[in-house]
């Protein structure tokens, strides 16, 4: 299974930088925090979609937001413990605001067992975060992200 999406960052008031995550949405993410969050990504195919144009359209379905225009640069592909690889790219989110944002939906038969359907939302928040906040934040397989993230800021890349 592939993902792609896109990893905004912005320098902080403090010097630090900052990056756009999104928690996760729907009852088993509810009441968690902590591995809880996710750079704005989704699924493609390869054969049919670039990574590229995957991030761009998969961050406007989860955020209902257009993202930035760019220059963006790869990360990296990262792989989770299932398997699932994530290719992800980052911008420069300097003056990017969240206002409006309508998230996505997906649906899925809840309670469990009970035949009833209902929409969830894909992200039911986004925010700005600190680095080292997101590291706990994000859910495992993206956190590398945001270490490549750091060593090409810092390469003055």
């Amino acid at each position: 299974m592939r993902s792609a999406g896109i990893l905004l960052h912005r320098r902080a008031a403090d010097g630090g930088v900052e990056v756009l995550i999104a928690h996760m949405g729907g009852p088993f993410w509810a009441r968690k925090d902590a591995g809880a969050w996710s750079i704005p990504k989704g699924e493609f195919d390869p054969a049919s979609e670039s990574p590229a144009s995957a991030a761009r359209r998969e961050f406007r379905e989860e955020l209902g937001l257009e993202p930035p225009d760019g220059p963006y640069v790869e990360l990296g592909t990262f792989a989770y413990s299932s398997g699932k690889r994530v290719t992800v790219f980052a911008a420069d989110g300097a003056g990017f605001s969240v206002e409006g944002a309508v998230f996505g939906e997906f649906e899925l038969e809840w309670p469990p067992r009970s035949g009833a359907k209902r929409l969830f939302p894909e992200v039911d928040r986004v925010a700005w975060v600190a680095t080292d906040a997101a590291r706990t934040l994000l859910v495992t397989g993206q956190r590398p992200a945001v270490d490549r993230l750091e060593e090409h800021l810092a390469a003055g890349r």
